[in-house]
């Protein structure tokens, strides 16, 4: 069996202390990772407008959002300063890349991308994925191959924006085995590897799911016959549940699980283009999430 990590990194502070605690679970385990980095200001208090969504109270209460993010972080663009993620974290993400990790681009302003980019036309998107691109060359010296969009938000106009920027592949929706996205009867070419696998903050929480059975239902849900995806946060993998982290990446170490890099994987993949299938992408609610998020529609 398969696994790739992705690693979304949402905020400052889970770039300062969740990313380097990832680095170091990921070597130790001999695990090869992309994390994915929002790059520019952290305005995560201005998510608070999210409490009008569907579910999102349930989520907030099972999941510890105060804890895991810590108060400073849930304050940032409101009553405090948004601290601008990549000048302030340079070092730290530079320390990734050096250490051999993949890198990409998980946003500019995370709060803008998940909350009003089913809003924006295309040129604010393609300002909005400009400036992150921008930053990341500043930053690594090099354009971004790769981009999972914040929250699985995605539609024909950042599937255009990608197009353009000519990246190898994006990871922006859920579902079963890497696809060309048709959105709005249009095929677009950027290859697209979806997460197949549930968020730790999808389960934690829930009677059905106590954190005893967590491990173990992730590895009841890994298939031999495609590539496992699993999007973790270092937010939460990385800080408040970093020994539960541990232990799934242990128990498919036990599994004899074999971890891929998804650059590596998507090279490999392009090879055989002609092969890739082309699905519809649409969005749709998933178990364990509030609002909406970008779906695979075999």
């Amino acid at each position: 069996m398969k696994l790739a990590l992705k690693v979304d990194v949402d905020t400052d502070r889970g770039t300062r202390i969740g990313v380097p605690n990832m680095l170091v679970d990921c070597q130790r385990f001999e695990v090869p990772a992309c994390f994915l980095f929002s790059l520019g200001p952290d305005q995560t208090g201005r998510a608070i407008t999210r409490v009008f969504r569907p579910g999102f109270f349930q989520k907030v209460s099972r999941t510890s959002v105060v804890k895991l993010y810590g108060v400073r972080t849930l304050l940032n663009g409101t009553l405090l300063p948004a601290p601008h993620i990549g000048r302030r974290n340079t070092d730290v993400m530079r320390r990734v890349r050096d250490a051999g990790f993949e890198v990409g681009i998980h946003c500019h302003n995370h709060y803008r991308w998940q909350d009003y980019v089913q809003k924006m036309p295309l040129p604010e998107i393609h300002e909005e994925f400009l400036a992150a691109r921008t930053e990341f060359f500043r930053v690594f010296g090099t354009q971004a191959q790769t981009a999972g969009a914040p929250g699985w938000q995605s539609n024909a106009r950042s599937r255009q924006v990608y197009d353009d920027a000519g990246l190898l592949y994006a990871s922006d929706t859920r579902g079963a085995f890497p696809f060309f996205p048709r959105v709005e009867g249009r095929v677009f070419k950027t290859l697209e590897i979806p997460s197949t696998l549930p968020t730790f903050d999808e389960l934690l929480g829930r009677p059905e799911y106590p954190v005893e059975r967590i491990v173990p239902h992730y590895l009841s849900r890994l298939r031999e016959d495609t590539l496992n995806v699993i999007t973790v946060h270092a937010e939460i993998e990385g800080m408040g549940h970093r020994a539960l982290f541990q232990q799934l990446l242990s128990a498919c170490r036990e599994r004899k699980v074999q971890f891929v890099r998804l650059d590596a994987f998507a090279r490999e993949l392009l090879e055989h283009r002609a092969a890739i299938p082309v699905c519809d992408q649409r969005m749709a609610e998933i178990d364990g999430r509030s609002g909406t998020v970008a779906v695979q529609v075999n």
